[in-house]
């Protein structure tokens, strides 16, 4: 297999995934090492293909529909209540961003759609020690939510609110 056919390959498996595929399972996939994958989806992101790195693996992001961005803060431990509230309201949780004081916007990819990737998520956060972002901002973040339509941001809004999750003016 050549590597622009490898490449074909890698952009052929994140495009029919359901769920993220890790660099170590696409070079299981292909026969190839991790680091040649690693150098594969460099290459495809510099040719222009939208292939987001998350926690769990790579993957295309869906289609976007409805984006809105929501503002919070609450402790480190509510973190999978505030998550829960957002994917139960019908939600994607596409990314969160805390403001820096020195770095300025930090941004780091989530794509959160459901309960069991929230769970996912927590999970690894807890199994690498791993501290929120926004334990950098007093709690403060804020994230950019996907949505059918209109009326799922209303409820999310609202839970969080009930929550006093919401951060307003």
């Amino acid at each position: 297999m050549t590597a622009q056919e490898r490449r074909n390959a890698i952009l052929s498996h994140l495009q029919r995934g359901k769920s993220p595929l890790s660099a170590t399972a696409l070079a299981g996939l292909l026969g190839v090492s991790r680091q040649v994958i690693v150098g594969d989806v460099a290459l495809l992101r510099a040719g222009g293909v939208q292939i987001v790195s998350t926690s769990r693996g790579y993957l295309i992001p869906p289609e976007e529909g409805l984006v809105r961005q929501v503002v919070c803060q609450h402790t480190p431990h509510q973190t999978q209540e505030e998550l829960y509230a957002m994917v139960d309201g019908g939600c994607t949780v596409l990314d969160v961003t805390v403001e820096h004081p020195v770095y300025g916007e930090i941004t780091a990819p989530l794509q959160l759609s459901c309960r069991y990737d929230v769970d996912e998520f927590v999970r690894k956060m807890q199994e690498n020690g791993a501290q929120p972002l926004s334990l950098l901002t007093d709690g403060i973040h804020a994230h950019r939510l996907s949505a059918p339509g209109e009326d799922a941001f209303t409820r999310v809004l609202a839970v969080l609110r009930s929550k006093r999750m919401l951060l307003e003016d």
